[in-house]
């Protein structure tokens, strides 16, 4: 099992760890600071470095519920030891991306009631679908400017992780229309914008709304009857 230090430090930079087992395409590691993906968020890069010999993290991926880095070249063996360095400016610019999300999130629930339908990211741009019958460029231009007093107000960001039934204790720690978090799961993680949004998530955040930037939206669209998306956008 792989230890994941994102999970609790989302800005550590460089790690150093141990070859575990091997796979076709890749190492598995005793501990990794690479967000394995999920949730929207895409995967961490970067690079791993065994001795004087550097690998590019091409990918990372489940296999037989292993997490894999994948990486070119004849692999260390097992028990070797590695070092790995996230691209920082990639991974610090999804951060502040995702964070943009949940205060887009926390906005529109705490005004409009709305779920989320979906969502995805890259580095620096977004969308989010809500449940909503009507969406206007008024509408959009109003989120715009709530999303961003947000970003001014500078509310801290903390992240626990909670036994599953305290977790599903507080209300409406799920967001999206569909409980995507398996019964299996008995711990939960959760991250909390002071004062505007609380909800499960596993992804990696800024610790403060200030870090996100200003943040533009650049597109509304209606994607069914009760599915409308709004697209937002921060400078990189």
């Amino acid at each position: 099992m792989t230890e994941i230090l994102c999970y609790d430090d989302s800005y550590l930079r460089e790690f150093d760890a141990t070859v575990i087992d091997t796979a076709p395409k890749g190492v598995m590691l005793d501990r990794t600071a690479f967000y394995p993906g999920g949730g929207g968020q895409p995967a961490d890069s970067g690079t791993l470095t065994a001795g004087e010999v550097p690998y590019t993290v091409k990918r990372l991926s489940r296999q037989d519920g292993k997490l894999v880095h994948e990486i070119d070249g004849d692999l260390p063996p097992v028990g070797a030891s590695m070092h790995g360095e996230l691209d920082w400016d990639r991974r610090y610019l999804l951060m502040r991306t995702h964070t943009a999300l949940h205060i887009l999130c926390g906005v529109v629930w705490r005004d409009y009631g709305a779920q989320v339908t979906g969502g995805n990211m890259q580095p620096g741009s977004a969308r989010m679908d809500f449940e909503f019958e009507n969406m206007s460029a008024d509408f959009a231009e109003r989120m715009e400017t709530l999303v961003n007093e947000e970003v001014q107000a500078a509310r801290g960001i903390e992240i626990k992780t909670l036994p599953r039934e305290e977790a599903f204790s507080i209300p409406d720690l799920i967001r999206t229309k569909i409980n995507l978090l398996p019964p299996a799961i008995t711990e939960i993680r959760t991250v909390n914008i002071t004062g505007l949004d609380l909800q499960a998530d596993g992804g990696t955040h800024v610790a403060n709304t200030s870090e996100v930037g200003a943040i533009s939206v650049v597109g509304h669209e209606s994607k069914g009857r009760i599915n409308k998306r709004l697209r937002i956008r921060i400078d990189a």
